[in-house]
């Protein structure tokens, strides 16, 4: 193999995979990049089993042929290089000679048999999606999801099609178990999607689609058997599904709430922010009162001190008092963008619904903690 490409279309293609391939793994090959030269480009190929990755790119190809390189080390080279192109030969025994003109390298690489191969899963029925619209529903989604391996059946986004109102959503659901987030959208021909019963795609698969949705361009998805299949312009993306069955969440959700209040997004948080300074691993909790018209936020960590702050809400109820995570009000405010924000309780002792409207067919649900 021997070509040459334009160093910043490289070094975005291999920029984009650092977050794929594998860093320590007891499959060296997952560590690669496969480069394959063929016509007037090359296929560039990244992969961990689990989310696989091709990307074509324009090059001047003397002579067809597949590298398998360390995707890390490419990455580090293209970075740090003053050329406008790059050179890359294979030599014997699987290593590379890598040059911008300047610099001059030679790189041991694997053999490219080695590399896993990319199937495209086929018959995939698409439909597009607004790049735009596509991010807002990941990220109003993906902080919910949760972090430990032991929630595993949790550990990615149940994805779904609904139909309210003579109308069909996409919907986003995310849960560790203490909160939830879900978001619906319209989405044009959205009946044509193979979703049947709903899918769960995982956190790091979720990451990798919104990565693709870094502009307002369309973004087709679409599913086939395990698979969730994403692409644009020259970009590529099969993610595997996971195999566990998401809870019914919808048991979870109030059906109405009896006490709302209405709050200035920015006065909330910066509140929520204030009371996690003296919180620590051990203690994150925030009592929340409230009276007419006011509500007063405690936090009291009997290691470190005590912080309180009251705000003006828009409330005519009764009292109450409810104990919640600071932290899980600062990740919903933070991926929401309403300027006023409605918090919906039962009572003291159940979840808090979380709404704005300007997040339209946002939910956020955080459930009661004892304090």
């Amino acid at each position: 193999m021997e070509l040459r490409i334009d160093r910043d279309d490289l070094y975005k293609a291999v920029s984009r995979v650092q977050s794929i391939i594998e860093k320590r793994s007891n499959m060296p090959i997952l560590s690669a990049v496969l480069l394959s030269a063929e016509g007037s480009g090359i296929v560039l190929s990244a992969t961990d089993l689990e989310i696989s990755f091709q990307q074509k790119l324009p090059a001047e190809v003397l002579d067809p042929g597949s590298l398998a390189i360390s995707g890390r080390k490419l990455f580090e080279i293209v970075k740090e290089s003053k050329g406008s192109t790059i050179y890359i030969k294979e030599k014997e025994n699987h290593w590379a000679f890598i040059s911008d003109d300047r610099a001059k390298f030679n790189m041991a690489c694997l053999s490219p048999d080695e590399y896993p191969m990319f199937v495209e899963p086929e018959d995939v029925s698409f439909v597009d999606i607004d790049g735009s619209v596509l991010r807002e529903m990941i990220s109003k989604t993906i902080y919910a999801v949760t972090m430990e391996d032991a929630g595993f059946k949790l550990s990615g986004i149940y994805t779904e099609k609904v139909v309210q109102g003579g109308k069909s959503f996409l919907r986003l659901v995310a849960t560790d178990g203490h909160r939830l987030s879900m978001i619906d959208k319209e989405v044009a021909n959205i009946e044509d999607l193979t979703l049947d019963g709903g899918v769960m795609i995982p956190k790091k698969g979720m990451n990798e689609i919104a990565k693709l949705a870094s502009d307002d361009e369309g973004v087709q998805i679409g599913f086939r058997q395990n698979n969730c299949v994403a692409r644009k312009g020259d970009s590529l993306i099969v993610v595997r599904l996971l195999e566990s069955k998401f809870p019914d969440y919808n048991a979870v959700i109030p059906k109405k709430a009896g006490h709302t209040i209405r709050i200035a997004l920015d006065d909330l948080l910066d509140g929520m922010r204030k009371m996690t300074i003296l919180s620590d691993e051990s203690y994150r909790g925030v009592k929340i009162k409230l009276g007419e018209d006011t509500m007063e936020l405690v936090s009291i960590n009997p290691d470190i001190g005590d912080v309180q702050e009251s705000l003006a809400v828009d409330y005519k109820g009764e009292k109450l008092e409810m104990g919640f995570n600071a932290r899980y009000f600062i990740d919903i405010l933070q991926a929401m963008e309403s300027e006023e924000v409605t918090l919906g309780f039962m009572d003291g002792s159940s979840p808090c619904l979380v709404t704005g409207e300007g997040d339209v067919g946002f939910l956020g649900l955080i459930m009661p903690m004892r304090l």
